[in-house]
């Protein structure tokens, strides 16, 4: 494709960051077989041929989570231990990249096939830059809980033998305590200038998968650390990257609320400026580790490019496309 034909597709594009929460490959009361985990990538791919579809011009960029599968790597990994030397978080990052962007790119490229959509679907293994310097590196800052629950008795011990910091992040159950890890902010994507390539020759890119492999700079090289970046603050970052008209954020509710689980619940269905979630967002009526991010990487995609964010519920992602559904954040 020659560079005119590549900037008359580019001016037509509607470029859309779809971020995917985790019910999206593995549902909270599943086991996470392969069968189970590929019927869900195929019940989200349907949705992302539904979104294409619905406008051609419409150009997908994917991210998403990888909880589950990291933490049933790293316990397999444990279990292992004495027979095959076990990986770091950045190598198992890597490995859930790939594993969960083969399931997402198979079962895409089936369902755009089926709708008569003859496009490329393709996963890149991406690296996202961070700071060695960031306060989540600093001391007992670390604040994201991986792997599994320990009593306290447990969690100490393996604190001694394999110098991890534990917290209690469950204190009202015995078994409440669980390794916790740096979370730091994103800077920038490594792989940036081959995603926007991709995307702009008009290939639906999978890319910067659980928030990307962390590396920073060290001695003038990129070197992985033990980590894990939010995916939502990453998926904002990769928003970025291919200049994205709209940033999807899909979850399993429909939207943003305020008082969520209290009785006088508020749900923020429609169009809200930026200064009035804002507002919300540092009232803290959205959970740290759950809502809170996502609201902010909203917020920042807003800030920094005065397009459109949306969170909103997977079932309703071409709804919500078509602003009939979901929580929109608006300039």
């Amino acid at each position: 494709m020659g560079i005119h034909s590549l900037n008359c597709l580019r001016f037509n594009m509607v470029k859309i960051l779809i971020a995917l929460g985790g019910n999206a490959i593995k549902q909270a009361n599943e086991q996470g077989t392969k069968k189970e985990q590929m019927l869900n990538c195929d019940v989200t791919s349907k949705q992302i041929a539904a979104i294409i579809k619905d406008d051609p011009t419409r150009q997908i960029c994917l991210t998403h989570g990888n909880g589950p599968q990291s933490g049933n790597l790293a316990l397999q990994q444990d279990i292992a231990k004495d027979k095959i030397a076990p990986q770091p978080l950045d190598i198992v990052g890597a490995m859930t990249q790939g594993q969960i962007g083969f399931m997402f790119q198979n079962r895409i490229q089936t369902n755009l096939a089926k709708e008569g959509i003859n496009k490329q679907c393709v996963c890149i293994i991406n690296q996202v830059l961070v700071d060695i310097n960031d306060p989540q590196f600093i001391g007992d800052n670390a604040s994201k809980p991986v792997g599994n629950f320990y009593t306290q008795e447990e969690a100490l011990a393996l604190k001694n033998e394999k110098n991890w910091l534990v917290k209690n992040v469950k204190p009202s159950v015995t078994k409440g305590w669980r390794r916790v890890v740096p979370c730091p902010d994103p800077l920038s994507n490594v792989e940036r200038n081959s995603i926007r390539l991709l995307v702009d020759a008009g290939v639906i890119v999978i890319a910067s998968g659980g928030g990307g492999i962390p590396v920073v700079q060290k001695d003038g090289e990129l070197v992985g650390v033990e980590a894990v970046i939010d995916k939502d603050l990453a998926g904002q970052k990769l928003a970025e990257v291919i200049e994205a008209d709209v940033f999807l954020i899909l979850t399993d509710v429909e939207c943003a609320c305020l008082n969520f689980g209290k009785p006088d619940v508020v749900k923020l269905i429609g169009e809200f400026h930026l200064p009035q979630m804002k507002e919300y967002y540092d009232a803290k009526h959205f959970l740290h580790g759950s809502m809170g991010p996502k609201v902010l990487a909203c917020l920042r995609h807003v800030e920094k490019t005065g397009k459109r964010a949306i969170i909103a519920s997977l079932d309703q992602a071409v709804a919500a496309l078509a602003e009939k559904a979901g929580t929109h954040i608006i300039p």
